[in-house]
């Protein structure tokens, strides 16, 4: 299996490497880790102080692990290094101020996994959720460094689980401890003699109720919906403006507001020939608007606007998976996504108290849609749900704390 794995890895980084050629993330990607070693070489980290390494897939597994990783940087004295997997998430948080160090982490080799502890020699390892890499986890394994897993989420459906898992439940069983989101991973994983174990929420809950508290206002989009019903489409691909678009046509008695997942010139376009609606873009808003369709082309405002909304519909479920759900459910709202949502457990959980919606064509979203919007109390009262599970199921930092430090 080990073999196996080696090989699937230098294949991957084969294909990248040949995709680079025309793709701007691919070209990231590899580019990023071509300057690892020297970033690491140059970095003016206080090798008195103890190291803490924290390794994330992309940006969302970032905000998984940014209460922690803030409120350890403010309470005690460390080095904070971050390895990003993804360009994605590398590229829009390589100047976090809370980290001394923010890398790309390098391909999963036990060379690269050797040379790479060495330079950075963390005193405590702490992976957010998933992206589990075999060289990494053993050699930290092997130098006996406490080693943790955060915010992690199982269902039977892992592949940990079933009769050829054996490879990754030997990975999961080098951890110290797991602290999982939930009692139902925290059953599976015991229940694969995997015990070090621990439930402790999810750390992403803490974070969206940090953003919602800060004082926040927008001219441009309060100017904007000024006392119509608003609908914002948050995180949007493609596809799922092809369920979106014809409601929104039908519907220009609304407010629309949709933030594109990428908010290039050229997806930008895209989006506008898929709606053939008159549109404002958010960068050039004119004094005197006139259009009920606005497009954000601006990254990092989509956490804060959501509380302007009266109901959320978050992109990705007609793709690889739904984005952060937890944002706009935070600010009372009720949130509608698309079917690929199974892997995510706040998913199933607004679903089951109604502050959630799953659809599958532009009919349910209609439907659902107006329920809502033709029903102010019962919008309210599904709105109420949503952020009633943010607040119980805050992740308990603290727990995680005393484990660690």
């Amino acid at each position: 299996m080990i073999i196996f794995y080696n090989i699937v890895i230098r294949c991957y980084y084969l294909l990248i490497y040949l995709t680079s050629f025309f793709n701007k993330k691919a070209k990231l990607w590899i580019n990023g880790r071509k300057t690892t070693a020297i970033k690491i070489k140059h970095s003016t980290i206080d090798k008195s102080k103890k190291t803490i390494w924290f390794h994330v897939s992309s940006l969302g597994e970032f905000e998984q692990g940014r209460p922690l990783i803030e409120k350890i940087k403010k309470n005690y004295n460390v080095n904070i290094v971050i390895t990003f997997f993804s360009p994605s998430g590398y590229e829009i948080r390589k100047n976090y101020e809370f980290a001394d160090l923010i890398l790309y982490l390098p391909l999963d080799t036990k060379k690269n996994a050797r040379q790479f502890l060495n330079f950075i020699n963390p005193d405590i390892v702490i992976f957010i959720k998933y992206d589990l890499w075999y060289h990494f986890i053993c050699e930290v394994h092997r130098r006996n460094i406490p080693l943790y897993l955060v915010s992690a989420v199982f269902t039977k459906d892992h592949i940990c689980f079933k009769w050829y898992g054996a490879f990754y439940r030997k990975i999961l069983r080098k951890f110290t401890t797991i602290f999982t989101q939930d009692e139902n991973s925290k059953e599976l994983l015991t229940y694969a003699n995997i015990k070090q174990v621990k439930v402790a929420g999810d750390t992403r809950c803490e974070r969206v109720i940090q953003i919602a508290n800060k004082n926040y206002s927008n001219t441009i989009i309060e100017d904007f919906i000024k006392s119509q019903q608003c609908i914002i489409l948050g995180s949007i691909w493609l596809n799922d403006m092809k369920i979106a678009s014809p409601i929104i046509r039908k519907y220009l008695n609304y407010k629309w507001i949709i933030v594109p997942h990428e908010v290039s010139e050229k997806n930008i376009k895209k989006i506008c020939k898929k709606l053939k609606v008159p549109v404002t873009v958010y960068s050039s808003y004119p004094e005197n608007n006139t259009t009920n369709v606005l497009i954000v082309d601006t990254i990092g405002i989509l956490s804060k606007i959501y509380r302007y909304a009266n109901i959320v519909y978050v992109g990705g479920g007609f793709g690889k998976g739904i984005h952060n759900i937890l944002e706009p459910a935070v600010y009372g709202v009720p949130v509608i996504f698309g079917p690929n949502n199974k892997k995510f457990i706040e998913a199933y959980f607004l679903k089951k108290c109604k502050g959630g919606f799953e659809i599958h064509t532009s009919s349910e979203f209609e439907e659902i849609m107006l329920s809502l919007l033709n029903n102010n109390d019962y919008r309210i009262e599904c709105g109420k749900a949503a952020k009633n599970y943010i607040y119980q199921n805050c992740g308990n930092i603290n727990k995680i704390l005393n484990e660690i430090i």
